[in-house]
């Protein structure tokens, strides 16, 4: 099944794939910044909330998906305390800036960051016990396809948690929402990371992903024996956890 928010691209030339890690590796040095100043923090919360719904599980083995400068998958890696995370991302640029974070911490005999197309992961079936992704899946170009794969690498019994930025359902914070992210985000977001495009192409994307109900159908679909989601701050963030 074909996805809004999959025809959604950042420019105007190559693959989505192509495009987005392009788009990534621009905003690179101004993500983290961008970040936590737009969200006056809150994410750094919305992250924790996340990594807390795998506590009872823990697991030893974790895969953070489109791990992005590996601000989840640090936290994942100080609250869960696997043997091993991976952080996996297109973008290179991205990374780089994650590895410096985790020798900076003294993580780097348990967080690894590799260069993966989510599309295509190349680990062997059953391969972690939990898989993690924040704010990155609704960049895909092909979104069935990309949980499928998710699910393809965990071990039976293993779970997914997925945060993500949603638009809230209700007055007046929809409304809200809606006039902050086109008018304060890509702004602010295009003066800081110098890109013209980037910042607009997250706030589509954003309105266009699937949510709430139809993601939790779409998570099924994909593989996963369980799922439920749980709006956070109104809605403008959803927590989604899945079992396979």
């Amino acid at each position: 099944m074909s996805y809004q928010q999959e025809k959604i691209v950042p420019y105007n030339d190559g693959e989505k794939a192509q495009q987005v890690e392009a788009m990534f590796d621009n905003i690179a040095p101004t993500y983290d910044q961008l970040n936590h100043r737009l969200s006056w923090d809150i994410d750094r919360g919305w992250r924790r909330k996340a990594i807390q719904q795998l506590v009872p599980y823990k697991p030893e083995a974790v895969l953070d998906i489109a791990t992005g400068t590996g601000d989840f998958a640090i936290l994942a890696a100080q609250m869960l305390q696997p043997k091993r995370l991976v952080g996996a991302d297109i973008s290179e640029g991205m990374m780089q800036i994650g590895r410096q974070k985790v020798e900076t911490l003294g993580l780097s005999n348990i967080v690894t960051f590799e260069k993966e197309d989510c599309l295509h992961l190349s680990y062997n079936n059953n391969t972690f016990d939990a898989v993690t992704a924040a704010f990155g899946i609704r960049n895909f170009a092909d979104l069935d396809r990309g949980l499928s794969e998710m699910c393809r690498v965990l071990r039976p019994g293993g779970h997914l948690s997925i945060v993500e930025l949603t638009t809230p359902p209700r007055f007046p914070m929809k409304q809200l929402f809606h006039l902050y992210s086109h008018t304060v985000l890509p702004v602010y977001g295009r003066l800081v990371s110098k890109d013209r495009s980037a910042y607009s192409y997250l706030t589509q994307t954003i309105e266009a992903f699937p949510q709430g109900e139809f993601m939790v159908d779409i998570l099924r679909k994909a593989g996963f024996s369980e799922a439920t989601f749980k709006r956070l701050t109104f809605g403008i963030c959803t927590m989604y956890f899945a079992t396979k």
